[in-house]
């Protein structure tokens, strides 16, 4: 009988790397997108205060700002993935890249004519690149080794994306929001009424505010454009099969229970986030009398805890199963967001805030659990996940609805309009729990 050497046993019991070093640069150049997404994700979401006061619009109609944003995902999901699966994911990067600097430089017709609507087509082509990136690189990166570490790699790409988010939300409240006219709505309502002209000079000042950021910002993707071109990517195993067999894929999809499930949890899952991250600065105002900008800040404040929660929580799924730790997250995160409910003043917005260490982990938990042992399938699928993002669209509107109706009364306490919106982003954290649970219970044979 042959002896097996120290080396055989180290070999044997060696975690293979998260990273492989022949492909760190590509993994490096990939990752950088995740912030560029993140940037693109976070400046917007202010902007939906921003849109309301100097418009003169409901929380509905300026919600729709997100509806644009996150409707692009979903309708150009599909296209996407079945046009990485006929060219490639460097194809598919480079395509998301010219949509997305093509909407950041639709802001600057959009300003001049003083058009909602113009905006809403800028966000909505802005996000249809978005929504080829996201197609592309998330695969993409799962791809990128071996597929035991790919949740984790996936986990720290993902790392990179808020910080892409903070510094959208800097440049969102020093560079956009501190710089508004301070006249508040019912100043500008005063205006629109007697001195018209006056009240359109301070809305073509204020648009003109919200162009330079946007324009700054597709200049610099056209940049990382001609960097894609020039780049060497390597290409995925299963790359070179262009053929799209879209009808066989869908059924074995369709067919998946963990599959489905990931996508209902994810759909929930980006409207809690969206919900949360868009309304801190409505309900500081609304609840605290807090200025945007400051709101902001605590925005900031909600996005620094993600981000040190993303690598902490990476950190854990070494030692947890990723269903279970999705799942007692998301029971936290339904106990702060009861706190943000129920609870009045500051304490409440602290609540608020803290929601963001539970969801740090659940994108791209879920994005792996869904796509796990999905092979090839894995295309079409990360489509469907990407998809889920419109629940970004259609719940903030949902939201701003309920914000826009009078206070509730419980018979022992009555809710502000603002606070009772909040309901939404609790069923949200209920039905992530439920994909939590399942996962560990009833699919952890197959994770």
């Amino acid at each position: 009988m042959a002896e097996t050497s120290p080396d055989d046993l180290k070999g044997a019991t060696q975690k293979p790397p998260v990273i492989p070093p022949k492909i760190l640069w590509a993994f490096v150049l990939v990752t950088s997108l995740f912030a560029l997404w993140g940037f693109a994700n976070d400046i917007t979401n202010p902007m939906v205060a921003a849109f309301k006061n100097i418009l003169l619009i409901s929380n509905f109609e300026s919600s729709l700002v997100q509806f644009a944003f996150y409707g692009g995902y979903c309708v150009m999901a599909i296209p996407a993935a079945l046009f990485i699966k006929r060219f490639s994911y460097k194809t598919g990067i480079l395509v998301g890249l010219g949509l997305y600097a093509t909407g950041c430089l639709l802001f600057i017709p959009s300003g001049w004519m003083m058009a909602f609507s113009s905006f809403l087509i800028a966000y909505f082509i802005m996000t249809c690149g978005l929504s080829f990136l996201e197609t592309s690189s998330n695969p993409y990166i799962l791809s990128m080794g071996p597929e035991d570490t790919a949740t984790q790699r996936l986990n720290f790409a993902q790392s990179f994306n808020p910080i892409g988010s903070l510094t959208g939300m800097l440049v969102a409240k020093n560079f956009i929001l501190a710089r508004l006219d301070k006249a508040d709505e019912e100043a500008r309502r005063v205006l629109q009424e007697t001195a018209p002209d006056q009240f359109a000079a301070i809305q073509q000042h204020d648009l003109n505010i919200i162009i330079g950021p946007y324009m700054a910002l597709g200049l610099v993707v056209l940049g990382v454009l001609v960097v894609f071109a020039i780049a060497r990517l390597p290409r995925s195993k299963g790359e070179d099969d262009t053929s799209l067999n879209v009808g066989p894929t869908l059924k074995r999809l369709l067919d998946n229970r963990k599959y489905l499930e990931g996508v209902v949890a994810q759909t929930f899952y980006v409207g809690v986030q969206i919900m949360c991250w868009t309304f801190i600065i409505q309900y500081a105002g609304n609840e605290l009398g807090m200025a945007k900008e400051t709101a902001q800040m605590y925005n900031m404040v909600a996005m620094i805890i993600f981000v040190s929660s993303r690598f902490i929580c990476t950190h854990l799924l070494k030692y947890f199963s990723p269903g279970g730790l999705l799942m007692a997250l998301a029971i936290v995160g339904g106990g702060l967001i009861v706190g943000t409910i129920f609870i009045r003043g500051m304490f409440g917005l602290y609540c608020l805030i803290g929601v963001s260490a539970c969801m740090s982990l659940m994108f791209p938990t879920i994005y792996g659990i869904a796509l796990k042992g999905l092979g090839d399938d894995a295309k079409l699928g990360s489509a469907g996940l990407i998809m889920a993002i419109g629940g970004g669209s259609i719940m903030p509107p949902m939201q701003g609805w309920i914000m826009d109706q009078s206070a509730v009364n419980l018979g022992f306490m009555t809710l502000s309009s603002t606070r009772a919106s909040f309901v939404l982003p609790l069923i949200c954290f209920v039905v992530i729990a439920i994909f939590g649970f399942r996962t560990s219970k009833v699919h952890g044979h197959t994770y």
